[in-house]
């Protein structure tokens, strides 16, 4: 009489091993990566809402002035650039004593990757007596 034993041989829970490591490396790779992009997009959107508000800022206290600003939110986390223009869409200036369109470009940035940037562009009105 033979006896067997019952059990799995050592070349059988090796494999077993390999094949749940892989897994798990594939599962926490997949992890990471949505991980990073949920990140990226919180940063953007927290980038548009601080773009928002300053743009509705903009012309509220003190009458908009062509020029450059800049600054920055979150202690410098997120640093912002504004250049105000006089917008020459139409080829012709203003004319002298008019209200004209002044173009707004505004720049944040959050990182130092491409991605990790917002531009927004916009027109107001800005009337006469603000212009002098």
């Amino acid at each position: 009489m033979t006896s067997r034993h019952a059990g799995y041989s050592l070349l059988e829970v090796l494999v077993a091993f390999a094949l749940l490591a892989g897994a798990l490396t594939v599962l926490l790779s997949a992890l990471s990566t949505a991980s990073r992009q949920v990140r990226m997009g919180e940063d953007a959107g927290r980038a548009r809402l601080h773009a928002q508000s300053l743009l509705t800022t903009l012309g509220v206290e003190q009458p908009l002035q062509p020029g450059s600003q800049s600054g920055q939110w979150e202690q410098g986390r997120y640093r912002w650039q504004l250049q105000i223009q006089p917008w020459e869409g139409n080829g012709s200036g203003p004319a002298q004593g008019s209200d004209s369109l002044l173009q707004l470009q505004l720049q944040v940035r959050w990182g130092e990757r491409a991605g990790e940037q917002l531009q927004l562009q916009t027109l107001r009105l800005a009337t006469a007596e603000a212009l002098q």
